[in-house]
Parts: structure tokens; sequence; C-alpha cells
């Protein structure tokens, strides 16, 4: 277990994914979208090709807020789940593992 797990209830967690939704339909995610750069990788993409990623995620205590949102491709949103900013850092910087 992470040493930066925190206990977030269930009602907290929908409580902070309905601000998320509400967010999304706002104009400043949609300008934000409209920019095409991923958060994580830099990537230039279509705004249908980003999606909305909380830096620190509800699960572990984030809040469905402009300063915790940013525009994320697909796969880096895929790829980063659950984790913390440092934790993805620490994700990208292990050597790949051969299959």
């Amino acid at each position: 277990m992470s040493p930066f797990t925190i206990d977030v209830s269930v009602v907290e967690i929908k409580r902070e994914r309905d601000k998320s939704r509400e967010l999304r339909r706002s104009r400043w995610w949609q300008n934000r979208l409209a920019l095409g750069h991923c958060h994580w990788c830099g990537g230039q993409f279509q705004p249908d090709d980003l999606t909305m990623d909380h830096v620190i995620p509800v699960a572990r205590g984030g809040k469905g807020s402009r300063n915790n949102v940013v525009p994320s491709c697909k796969e880096c949103n895929t790829r980063k789940k659950y984790l913390l900013p440092m934790e993805w850092d620490e994700y990208l910087a292990k050597p790949a593992q051969p299959e």
C-alpha cells in the first residue's frame, strides 16, 4: 500500500465525480480541450481524442475542480489510472519490461 493512500467514502467519490461531470460541460473545459494538448505526454490531439484526467485521482482524495483536472490523451489516461503525479513519473522512468 502506498504511503499516500487515504480512505475516501463512496459518498465523497460520487460527489466529486458529479462535480467533474458538471465541469465537463463548462466553457472553461471546452476551451482547454480546444487547445488539443495532452497534459502528460505533450502530444497534440483533436478535442474528441482527449479525456478529463484528475491529477490527484478522485479515488485517492482528489477533487472534481478546475485545479485538479487536465486534458489527457486516452492512452495516457488509461496508463495513469489512479496514480499520483510522482507515482506516474516513477512509472515512466522504469525501463520497459520484456513481454
